[in-house]
């Protein structure tokens, strides 16, 4: 029987099946529990190791090594961690990827790029990564992710999610907000303003569009509550329903589950997903008719991509379901 990869996305790009949490850490403290947590709970969450705001003036080269130790060491049990290099204002930036691909390059999940102006400024910096990756004999292309938080960068949002290695364009809404010098009140910074506020939904609107349309993933912003775990799913929950978005950044370790709970599929629509698919394949992927509804490839995309997501969320799938894996 053909696999779905293989049968539903002739001609397409299919949207990378990302854990929905990208966990961000900058102190070493803070990276290694990240990754001891991350080996307690499985690979439902990405690890971003911070080079940017986490090194310290002056010890940026310190930092960028240890950080690639550790993404290259054996407590990165699942290869997925990041990191996130310098803007391309900063003097350190073409330092740290060279650094993290030195040391890291095999291992590496992604590279971050933050604060970018415009595409131009992305093509600069992946030009970079692509070098890095010839000179230190690296045998892969690291994904890039794209911080959207610029005038400049959410102009050029469109451009940015089609360049050629890109895989998620990320919102971040703090930067973006004191990018508009007082014009956006500080309530935008949180809920419920950062859902309501039409600057706000308007950035959020063209970059989750400009990521699925061009098969990439769109990353929310975090939520700045710490505490109320029913406040962070319901802000994991609004930026997934309401906007599309399939990740959404985590700052501190409480956030992780709440927002992978939030953002994985329900139960029933992982057990209706199963049922479509198990009956596609035994059909060869022809049109099939599932509780008196016509379903073909369109609906089969769907459901698959669903079907990944919950796998990926660490969910509990239907035994059959894992004929597809």
């Amino acid at each position: 029987m053909r696999h779905p990869q293989d049968v539903l996305f002739t001609g397409e790009k299919p949207v990378p099946i990302l854990p929905a949490v990208d966990h961000y850490a900058g102190a070493e403290k803070l990276m290694h529990k990240a990754l001891q947590l991350q080996q307690q709970l499985g690979p439902i969450f990405d690890i971003t190791f911070d080079c940017e705001d986490g090194a310290a003036t002056g010890n940026e080269a310190a930092h960028a090594r240890m950080a690639a130790a550790l993404i290259a060491s054996d407590d990165n049990r699942f290869g997925r961690v990041g990191a996130r290099i310098h803007d391309i204002t900063h003097p350190h930036w073409q330092d740290d990827i060279d650094l993290l691909v030195a040391g890291a390059g095999q291992r590496l999940a992604f590279l971050t790029l933050p604060k970018a102006r415009s595409a131009d400024d992305v093509r600069v910096q992946i030009a970079a990564v692509r070098a890095a990756e010839i000179w230190h004999a690296s045998e892969r292309a690291i994904p890039v992710h794209v911080l959207i938080e610029t005038h400049g960068a959410l102009r050029d949002v469109w451009e940015i999610a089609a360049l050629p290695g890109v895989e998620s364009i990320d919102f971040g809404l703090m930067d973006f907000v004191s990018a508009h010098r007082g014009a956006i009140p500080a309530s935008a910074m949180k809920s419920p303003g950062q859902f309501a506020h039409p600057l706000i939904v308007r950035a959020k609107s063209e970059i989750a569009a400009a990521a699925l349309a061009n098969g990439i993933i769109p990353a929310h912003n975090v939520t700045t509550e710490l505490n109320d775990l029913d406040w962070i799913s319901n802000d994991a929950r609004r930026a997934r329903n309401e906007f599309g978005f399939l990740r959404m950044w985590s700052i501190h370790p409480k956030q992780i589950v709440p927002i992978v709970e939030a953002m994985r599929p329900d139960f029933s629509d992982v057990d209706t997903a199963c049922a479509i698919l198990c009956a596609a394949q035994d059909a060869d992927w022809g049109p099939i008719r599932h509780e008196g509804t016509l379903h073909d490839r369109a609906s089969y995309r769907y459901w698959w991509e669903l079907l990944e997501r919950a796998r990926v969320s660490g969910m509990a799938l239907p035994d059959a379901a894992h004929r597809f894996f």
